[in-house]
């Protein structure tokens, strides 16, 4: 059966209606209460986004968000962008562009401390950079680190000093540094993809994905540029950015295929490692770093970077062997969020690729449903009665998926429920 989207949107919206109709062993799912990614404040934003497009009611998106602050908040250095107090205020946020003076008493507590804990890290990434010490992924990323702290404060406050204080650390990270003997990117990390030490990365690896790499600051900075915020040296590095992924792209089809990560030895050999088809993904690969690659070009209103960058998203969205090795449905690494990628980047497209990528969206949302399904992938009606821990949420279950399919319908989202992800 294939469904239509709307159908799509109401059995997920339905299904999770309030947070007692999901199954009790995804509530007991770490992280549950307080995770963007895999919990509730996650959930919450699709009930937002619904009843700000008229499609359910307000109470729903209240429920969520009262279940999200029932318990004790994580603040400080055991909180990050999807865990915790931003996470939280994330949703809130959403929820107040469309209900004016609600919640602004939780949202100025929340702030106060987001602040206090950006500039604390901000502080501690200065100190690390000035002892010449390589970052952690950690420091920098939109999952975890500054990157995703500046997506906040962009969204919430734009005019903010501490905003320009992360974007500020984002040019002074994309220096380069020298590392025994070595010139290194400036977020070069001695771990592994993982944020750990890993023996297959003895060297590190310099990440080059939106989730975790240097595709997510591109995006916050060239954002910030869009909407006029700007510090000292900004637009410099997003060129250097741009042109240090584009330096390792190899081209591929009708479009460059750039890494997931670049390794000492690559960086040695001047090379990348040949890789057989990489998912075109917005956590890694193309479709994300597309995305970052066209926001950086309209931010130095480079016409012909902006083609390229449209002409490998849409590559990446239609090639084959790319969607072979895409096994996933969901927001993180799936058709979903392949869509609302193809989705965010034809709104502000050139006139010569914006009809094609919206003409790519609908076969890519066919996946989802069971006619659509590829061999061994889940489909919604399988999500639906998933009892594991990722099969609700927002960047691998059912609540991102339904925000996705949304995201073709409007030439913007209602609530900014993706700002998050910096796709927009």
């Amino acid at each position: 059966m294939n469904y239509p989207a709307e159908h799509i949107i109401r059995l997920i919206g339905d299904r999770l209606a309030s947070p007692g109709t999901v199954p009790g062993a995804v509530r007991r799912h770490p992280g549950w209460q307080q995770s963007l990614a895999r919990g509730i404040p996650g959930i919450a934003l699709l009930h937002i986004e619904l009843a700000a497009t008229g499609r359910a009611p307000w109470a729903r998106a209240h429920d969520w968000l009262t279940a999200a602050a029932a318990a004790p908040l994580t603040v400080g250095a055991d909180s990050h962008p999807f865990h915790g107090a931003p996470a939280l205020a994330h949703a809130l946020a959403c929820a107040a562009d469309h209900r004016p003076g609600a919640y602004s008493r939780a949202l100025e507590q929340l702030d106060t401390q987001i602040i206090t804990d950006t500039e604390r890290r901000l502080s501690a990434a200065h100190r690390r950079i000035d002892h010449g010490d390589l970052t952690e992924i950690a420091e920098y990323d939109v999952i975890r680190g500054l990157t995703g702290y500046g997506a906040y404060l962009l969204a919430r406050h734009p005019d903010s000093d501490t905003l320009r204080q992360v974007l500020a650390y984002l040019v002074r990270l994309t220096r380069p540094v020298v590392h025994e003997d070595t010139e290194l990117v400036g977020w070069w990390t001695l771990s592994g993809p993982s944020g750990r030490p890993d023996p297959l990365y003895p060297s590190g690896h310099a990440n080059a994905g939106v989730a975790h790499g240097i595709a997510g600051p591109l995006s916050l900075l060239s954002l910030a540029a869009l909407r006029g915020v700007d510090v000292p040296g900004q637009l410099t590095a997003i060129g250097e950015v741009s042109w240090w992924l584009d330096r390792w792209a190899t081209p591929r089809g009708h479009g460059p295929a750039w890494p997931y990560w670049i390794t000492r030895r690559e960086l040695r050999e001047q090379r990348p490692a040949p890789a057989t088809p990489l998912r075109p993904s917005w956590c890694y690969g193309a479709a994300g770093q597309a995305r970052a690659q066209q926001l950086a070009a309209l931010a130095r209103q480079d016409q012909p970077a902006q083609l390229r960058a449209e002409s490998a998203l849409l590559a990446a969205l239609t090639e084959p062997a790319l969607l072979a090795a895409t096994t996933d449905i969901a927001l993180c690494h799936g058709y979903a969020g392949m869509a609302h990628i193809a989705a965010r980047a034809a709104t502000d497209a050139l006139p010569t690729t914006r009809e094609r990528l919206t003409d790519a969206i609908p076969g890519l949302l066919s996946p989802l449903t069971p006619t659509g399904a590829r061999p061994r992938q889940r489909t919604v009606e399988i999500l639906l009665d998933s009892a594991d821990g990722n099969g609700a949420g927002l960047l691998d279950g059912i609540a991102g998926i339904a925000l996705a399919v949304l995201s073709p319908g409007a030439s913007a989202s209602a609530s900014r429920w993706d700002a998050c992800l910096l796709t927009a």
